[in-house]
């Protein structure tokens, strides 16, 4: 008999996934987003095709430079305070193993398991792996699969500069006239598809983010474009 299928993600693969989506969307959001304010700002002071390549061009290496320090720095930190978990929970099943023993009958009791069964279930995952028993079940930890400060770093880099391409070569590209309109339209359009693609990644309706991402990129736009439009009004 065929047995049922279904796409649902379980324990570290979920959080696994989520935590590759929250580098990645924040990177692609960050990137088009602060590049299309700084660009927009630019165009509403000059026209200058330079000006304005040179402005975008500055904020992509900057802002991704900065997301990927920022999340090696983040992960990094996180890294650190698993690896200690796992030396100090290593510590304690060597010092107290009868404690430790005790402790996760009661944590897998608190799963909803029985008493005997909990008991029974505890000893046979400590004679099979003590410290990844502890690791999963007390600190929802797995000792194979730590984070790693390097892939967030790249994610979170790579995202960034996808990001801030569209805004940079839609503010550059077309002829005068149509720079600003062209801009805006795709980056509110570049939006709508991080904000559902991250809703879907993560199982949630995508109307809400979407909603979020047009109406924060849309606010950044209006307000760099009215500082750039005051400064050149200004004589800046």
């Amino acid at each position: 008999m065929t047995q049922p299928t279904h796409d649902e993600a379980h324990g570290g693969a979920l959080g696994e996934r989520l935590n590759w989506l929250r580098a990645a969307v924040l990177g692609a959001n960050d990137g088009i987003v602060s590049t299309a304010g700084l660009v927009v700002g630019v165009a509403g002071a000059t026209g200058s095709r330079a000006a304005l390549l040179t402005a975008g061009l500055s904020g992509l290496l900057a802002g991704s430079m900065s997301m990927a320090a920022g999340e090696y720095v983040s992960v990094s930190t996180q890294r650190d305070s698993e690896k200690a978990a796992l030396a100090l929970e290593r510590r304690e099943l060597r010092e107290r193993p009868d404690a430790e023993l005790a402790e996760l009958t009661g944590l897998l009791e608190e799963r909803g398991l029985s008493r005997e069964v909990a008991r029974e279930a505890a000893v046979q995952l400590t004679e099979r792996d003590a410290l990844r028993a502890h690791a999963r079940v007390e600190l929802g930890i797995d000792p194979d699969e730590l984070t790693n400060p390097w892939h967030a770093a790249w994610a979170s880099f790579l995202a960034f500069t996808a990001g801030a391409l569209l805004p940079l070569l839609a503010i550059v590209l077309p002829p005068a006239d149509w720079r600003l309109p062209v801009t805006v339209l795709s980056v509110l359009a570049a939006l709508c598809g991080t904000g559902w693609s991250s809703a879907r990644l993560g199982a949630a309706a995508p109307g809400r983010a979407m909603l979020r991402n047009v109406a924060g990129g849309a606010l950044a736009m209006a307000v760099t474009y009215a500082a750039g439009a005051l400064l050149d009004a200004a004589g800046v």
